[in-house]
């Protein structure tokens, strides 16, 4: 009998990885994991209180996330390095939910996101999400990286009133804002926005350019009495240390509205954060366990509303950090989020001073870094994946991002569906093509009067099995009484090809003719004997190989010459 803890460990959610690591861990994994996890934390700082503030929420939100889900996803994932906390990709999502109802909605819609992820991770869908195609990815990351640097002008260029949120009510607001926009605020951010841009690489390692870029700009306006908008000033600064468990407040009258932004949030966090891991199997040589991973997100996404944060995933950029600053294990992301706790309890009240301009520099950056703007690419892409991908790309920033996911995976299903129907071929065979290569199907064999012989190659499912009816119209022919199909190429059968072979089987008997089908192996044969479709054709009507097929044909041929 299997032991309870093999059982269990087969599970879902009971195999985080750092599990893996801290029975053996070491003086030296401790040394790479503290370097690594403050750094991090360095580059998370500024990272979170800037997709706070564009997500809606106060600034402390963003860290609370951080170190909470931070904590979590790295405690409980199915990743060696990967880094968890707020992120751009989240950042339209949420702002739109704050601005429809509130973010003591958010909150529920968080909960409510992190039970899906949950669920998810248990049922082992994580596999599934690898099948999203790249075009679609590409695409949404481009239109939010768009829709990220929209949303910053604002505090880039000190607007004095909100914009909205959405492009067609944007641009025409942007046009009437922009001439009280204020220079000191645009220089400040433009001289913020270079060095993030220009920082040398060498020195990234050591001082991340965002952190610096925020120390920088918050010295310069507190030391120079700049007129720009700080954290203070918008928001009053941020508390020291986490805030007590706050319970959720359902509102019923939304609840229901709520499902379909916690599944934006549920399958954004679950694309991204397996992104994430696909990113840093790459960098590490590792291999992650996606569903694990969707598990950990889940647990994180439930409990950080409960502590003031907001919906987190895995963070390509933080997980590049963590790794090439000498990671070693899943240590690393607990010691990030503990350093930035450490952070609020001793300088929450200095964060009162940070410009609002050296906050929306950052986040312009992000946007600029996100997306992948090498456009050369996309000339090298099938036309059908170009189009895909501009058009997810242009859903996403004048539409909804639901939309753009939902029409892009649409139009990927027909466009993969009509590559496989004409990957699909049904091919007559006769003795000529013996000629083409040695051991064809077909050499050395003779072909009875009166039969035809035809070969499957691909799938025959509901895209291609109207195919068949090639078959149906040659055997029409008076001469004709028995049509042979072979299938040992045939990759796929499905419910549909399964009909269109029964449909095929019937069409013949009724004008007295036959159906063999040939070549099939045990696993076609149980699949044809389930389906009723052996019975139908009768005890010869399935054979293993092409000359059993053949043989029986020959016997039909000599019955008919004998009539004649």
């Amino acid at each position: 009998m299997t032991p309870l803890s093999e059982r269990l460990s087969t599970l879902p959610g009971l195999r985080p990885a750092i599990g893996r690591y801290l029975h053996a861990y070491s003086v030296m994994d401790f040394r790479g994991d503290l370097w690594a996890g403050l750094t991090v934390a360095i580059v998370a700082l500024p990272l979170a209180m800037a997709f706070a503030i564009a997500s809606g929420v106060p600034p402390q939100a963003g860290l609370f996330t951080a170190i909470v889900a931070g904590f979590l996803i790295s405690a409980l994932g199915g990743t060696r390095l990967s880094i968890g906390g707020p992120t751009g990709a989240y950042i339209v999502v949420l702002h739109a939910i704050v601005v429809q109802y509130g973010i003591v909605n958010l909150a529920v819609a968080t909960v409510m996101a992190g039970v899906m992820l949950l669920v998810m991770g248990l049922v082992r869908a994580g596999d599934v999400m690898k099948f999203f195609p790249m075009p679609i990815i590409t695409g949404f990351t481009n239109g939010i990286a768009v829709i990220i640097f929209l949303s910053q002008i604002r505090d880039f260029v000190g607007l004095p009133t909100p914009l909205p949120s959405d492009v067609w009510h944007l641009l025409p607001a942007l046009h009437t804002a922009i001439p009280a926009f204020k220079p000191v605020t645009l220089a400040l951010a433009g001289a913020c926005l270079l060095l993030i841009l220009l920082w040398p690489k060498r020195l990234n390692a050591v001082l991340p350019a965002p952190f610096v870029a925020l120390i920088g700009s918050t010295l310069l306006a507190w030391g120079l009495q700049l007129p720009v908008e700080t954290v203070g000033s918008r928001f009053g600064g941020i508390p020291q240390g986490l805030p007590p468990l706050t319970p959720l407040v359902f509102d019923i009258h939304h609840f229901s509205e709520l499902l379909s932004p916690a599944f934006k949030i549920a399958m954004l966090g679950a694309i991204e954060s397996l992104l994430c891991a696909v990113v840093a199997d790459q960098l590490t040589g590792d291999r992650h366990d996606a569903n694990q991973e969707l598990v950990a997100q889940g647990i994180a996404n439930i409990a950080s509303p409960l502590l003031g944060g907001i919906a987190a995933t895995g963070a390509i950029a933080r997980t590049a950090t963590n790794i090439h600053n000498g990671g070693r294990t899943p240590v690393a992301g607990i010691i990030h989020a503990l350093s930035v706790l450490l952070v609020m309890l001793l300088a929450a009240p200095l964060a009162a001073y940070i410009p609002l301009a050296g906050l929306a520099a950052i986040l312009v950056s992000v946007s600029i870094k996100m997306g992948d703007w090498d456009i050369r690419k996309a000339w090298h892409y099938p036309v059908r994946d170009t189009f895909l991908l501009a058009l997810t790309f242009a859903l996403t920033v004048l539409f909804d991002l639901t939309v753009a996911i939902e029409i892009g995976l649409l139009l990927a299903g027909v466009f993969f569906i009509q590559r496989m129907a004409a990957q699909t071929t049904i091919q007559q065979l006769d003795v000529g093509h013996s000629h083409l290569f040695e051991h064809h199907s077909i050499h050395g064999k003779i072909i009875p009067s009166g039969t035809l012989v035809y070969r499957v190659e691909g799938a025959l499912f509901f895209g291609a099995a109207g195919k068949l009816d090639e078959v149906m119209q040659s055997a029409r022919a008076n001469d004709i009484h028995t049509v042979i199909v072979q299938l040992h190429r045939m990759t796929l059968l499905d419910t549909s090809g399964m009909l269109a072979l029964e449909e095929l089987a019937l069409r013949l008997t009724g004008q007295q003719k036959r159906l063999i089908l040939a070549s099939v192996g045990w696993e076609m044969h149980a699949l044809l004997d389930e389906a009723g479709v052996s019975a139908l054709l009768g005890e010869a009507g399935v054979q293993d190989d092409l000359i059993g097929a053949l043989a029986i044909a020959q016997s039909r041929a000599e019955t008919y010459q004998r009539a004649e």
